[in-house]
This record gives structure tokens, sequence and C-alpha cells, in this order.
């Protein structure tokens, strides 16, 4: 008799994943398929919806070789977030790029927004600030540039679940998650539906946009892709941050986590939707039979990416021979770095802002430049975590940590160092793709409940902050003062 399993699909920004998740809740078989990136001018970020879609069905391929006798009960997805595309509703050809969440090619767009509407007004409706990561600027570019000949009813404009869907249903589902529809800034995060003022504020037009779904609900069956049967229900799709929200099992309010991957997200839930503090986003994590859980996040825009770019400016030969160079040394000595290669995001939002390393002397060496390129990681989630921390009612509970760099025990302990509060590490650093499998098993029944789900075994252990204050307070008020200088435009 086969196993049965989840398939969940994890696509990312640097790789497509696939992950066969048990009953029992253990981690089959993966595979993996890079997606390549394109860089056409400095800040703008696109990729490929077709790539996107071979690397997925690259990523299934590897999975289910390794794993011939298996019962595929459902399909999950959890996905980049953000980023947006356009497609031709009658052939499916994609329609120009897919603009990234990395992309600022329209913060000359949400600037003019900025001078001439109530971004608060924004903000009440959405829980996000007008800043080119969201997709409602860069939809509007897409529709300037690339369906302008084109009727809202002939194009679907959608986020990468959305093209997913799109793709495994045989181009018969064109739907949405609400928690990657909050993302949009089209979104009224409150009732949880398209927000036609918000529509006509962006010039979107809303016959273009999915249909809204909640996160764990079957929204399609599977109809020709390679390697996979017919009729598979497609039970769950969610933005990565908060798939790997839900895969920890973090839904108590208050709860949190931090992704750390190409950026980062930090992410706690809350009781009920309010606007956001400034600098922090408010979004829905999930929704479960028409109901919604609320979340504060703080997005950073450049995190684990920031390792291998350091890597190369020192001549090193990957990411771990950095960071073997960095744990050679204490301190920084006084260096710091700002990743803020694309800009800053939460809390300072500021697409202008630019990367630098400051507070060189001549005994400043590579490993403390390295050391500096690590405890950026941690010094970007510090600036979010300490104002969600006072903005949550309680308080911050279980932090959990997820991500390929949560693996490093090295830069996870930087993270409790900096942020005074315990970090709790997973053996598996597939948190996302754990919670579109659990999704996904909840609408098909594999799992009855949430309590059925949180007691599935998870391997995990606490690290607990170790750093004397007064240094932790000398190297804040330095990267502080790092941040200001990036922030200053070049004349």
């Amino acid at each position: 008799m086969s196993m049965r399993a989840i398939l969940a699909i994890d696509e990312g920004t640097t790789n497509s994943k696939a992950v066969l998740v048990a009953e029992s809740g253990d981690i089959v078989a993966t595979g993996s398929c890079p997606v390549p990136t394109h860089h056409p001018r400095p800040g703008w970020v696109e990729q490929s919806a077709t790539d996107i879609w071979t690397a997925t069905l690259g990523a299934i391929r590897s999975c289910l070789s390794k794993v011939p006798e298996i019962e595929i009960v459902a399909l999950g997805i959890s996905n980049q977030r953000e980023s947006i595309l356009l497609w031709d509703r009658a052939s499916g050809e994609p329609l120009g790029p897919v603009v990234t969440w990395q992309c600022r090619r329209t913060a000359e767009a949400c600037d003019k927004l900025k001078a001439v509407s109530n971004e608060q007004e924004v903000i009440r409706r959405t829980g996000l600030p007008l800043d080119p990561m969201f997709p409602a600027t860069k939809a509007r570019w897409l529709l300037d540039n690339h369906a302008s000949s084109l009727a809202p009813a002939d194009i679907c404009l959608g986020t990468v679940d959305s093209w997913l869907i799109w793709n495994f249903s045989g181009q018969q589902s064109f739907t949405i998650d609400r928690s990657n529809a909050a993302r949009t800034q089209l979104l009224n995060i409150a009732d949880g539906a398209w927000d036609s003022s918000l529509c006509e504020l962006f010039g979107v037009p809303s016959s273009a946009l999915a249909e809204i779904s909640d996160s764990s609900a079957v929204f399609g069956y599977t109809r020709n892709v390679p390697g996979l049967a017919d009729g598979i229900p497609i039970a769950s799709a969610i933005g990565d941050s908060h798939a790997a929200l839900f895969g920890h099992g973090a839904y108590g309010t208050g709860d949190g986590k931090i992704t750390f991957g190409t950026g980062s997200s930090v992410m706690t839930t809350v009781p009920k939707f309010t606007t956001p503090p400034e600098g922090i986003t408010a979004t829905i994590a999930w929704s479960l039979d028409g109901k919604s859980t609320y979340a504060l996040e703080g997005n950073i825009l450049v995190s684990a990416s920031i390792l291998p770019w350091t890597a190369s400016l020192l001549g090193l030969p990957d990411v771990d021979a950095l960071l073997d160079l960095a744990r050679s040394v204490e301190d920084t000595l006084g260096a710091t770095l700002v990743p803020a290669h694309v800009g800053l995001g939460s809390p300072h939002w500021n697409a202008a802002a630019r990367g630098l390393i400051s507070g060189l002397t001549f005994s400043t060496g590579p490993a403390h430049v390295a050391r500096a390129a690590a405890e950026s990681m941690a010094f970007q989630v510090h600036d979010i975590f300490a104002i969600v921390e006072r903005s949550t009612p309680k308080g911050i509970g279980k932090l959990f940590v997820d991500g390929g760099p949560s693996a490093n025990e090295f830069l996870m302990q930087l993270v409790a160092n900096y942020l005074d509060h315990p970090v709790v590490v997973s053996e598996n650093t597939e948190a996302s793709a754990i919670g579109a499998a659990h999704l996904a098993g909840l609408a098909v029944g594999l799992w009855p409940d949430l309590e059925t789900l949180a007691g599935l075994k998870r391997t995990r252990r606490e690290l607990r902050p170790a750093l004397d204050p007064a240094k932790r307070d000398l190297a804040l008020t330095a990267w502080q003062l790092a941040i200001t200088r990036s922030t200053i435009p070049s004349k």
C-alpha cells in the first residue's frame, strides 16, 4: 500500500521547491530547481513566468523521482509574494515579465501618488504604505507597457499563486488566496474583498483580477501537468512568509516568526486588524472558513542575499567561507554594513537609500567586514522587532526562525543576541512548504483540525541571548548612525 502525502510547492525568489509531506507530518522527499532573475536596469528586478513554471515542474520531477510509490492526496502552494504578472486569458501566454517584489521601477509612481493622495487612507484600507514593493503600481506599469491594446476581460493580472494555480488546473482556475490578495494593495483587508476605490486610485481594472478564496480550499484540480495525475485537488495557496508562520503552528496571538531568505519577513499574529504603527505593515496571515487571521509584519528587502555579495566582494569562494571568516573575530571593530542595495524596506521605507560600509579604520580587516555583513541581518530584524513588540498586546511570545540561513547557528545566535529574545530553531528549514501542506491537508480532511496539526512532531531547539548589554547597545547605536548615512541623498 502506497503512502499518502501532500505535494507542497514552495515557489521562492531564487528556487522552486517541491516537498512531499506525509500524514505523520514528516518530509518524505524534496526537489529543487533554480529560477533565474534578471536586472535590466539599476533597481529593476524581474523574472520570466515561463521560467517559474518550468522550474516548478523540474522541482516536482526531482522530488517524485525519489519516492516512486506515493499517493498524492492534494497539492498545496506557497509562493513569493508581491511579485505580479500578466497573461493572455485565451492563450495562457505571459504578457511581459514577472515584476518581482524587489523591483523598484515604480518608485516615481509611488512618489506621485503620495503627493496627490492620502497615503494614510491607503494604509487604513490595506495595512500597506505606498512603496514600489507592493504590486498595485507595478500592475499599472504592466498594463501600460504590455497590455495597452487589450481589454481587461481578455487578460489575467495575477500574483504567483494565481499563475501556478492557472497552470496546474490546465488554465481552468483563475483564483488567488486572501493572504496573497492582501499584499497587492488592492484588497480591503478589513472585509477581505477587492476595493473599488483602490482599483480606481491605482488604475487597475477589477475585471482583470482573480477570484478570492480562503487559504485552505479546493482551488481546482490538476489537469495535463507533466508528472502528475489529473484530478489531484489544488487545496491551498498562501504567501510564503504566511505559510511559514502557519507551518510552525504559531496559531496563538503574539506568536511570531522570522523567515530568512533573499529578503526577510518578521511576522506576528494579532487579535484583529488595526491600522499598523509607522514603518510596519498589517496583513492577513491566512484565511480559514471565511475568517481571516491578522498579523503585523516588517519586510526586509536584502537579507541573506548580502552574504554571497560580500563573499564575492572579499574574493571568497562561497557563503560558508564568509561565515567561517566572520566567526574568526569577536566583533567588527566598529565597522557596519547597511545592505540597502535596492533601498530600505521596513521600518524605514526609503527607496532612495543605498548600501554602504561605514566605521572603517586601518585596523579593519576582511573578517570584520564579513562579520558586519552577518550582523546586518540581525540588525534589520531588530529594527522591526522593537516596533512589533511594542504594538502586540501581550508582547512577543514564541519566536520561530526559518528559511535556509536559520540552519546556521552562528547567524541565529546573532539574532537572539541583538533581539534580546530567545529564538526557536527548527531542524527542518522548509516551514513554508510545511505550512502549505498543512493547509491543503485541512482542506481535504487528511488532518481534521488545528489541534491535530499542533500535535504533529516537530524537532526544535532554543537559542537564548548571550551578549553583554553594553556591547549590544553600542553596536545598535552604530547601526542606527549607519542607517542615517545610507539615507542621505547623494549630490
